[in-house]
């Protein structure tokens, strides 16, 4: 699977509704580091229950 953004390999994909969607590396920290600022980050971590150790 190729990078939603680019033509680099993905090594990260994402599901939801039958539509998949691959980032590579570089761009899944940028859109990360996007989230960081955004509500909608600790929404998802309470939905995935991350835990760091």
């Amino acid at each position: 699977m190729k990078c939603h953004y680019c033509d680099d390999e993905a090594a990260f994909a994402a599901e939801t509704e039958g539509v998949k969607v691959g980032l590579c590396e570089v761009h899944f920290r940028e859109r990360l580091e996007e989230l960081s600022d955004a509500d909608e980050l600790q929404a998802l971590k309470e939905e995935v229950d991350v835990d760091r150790a």
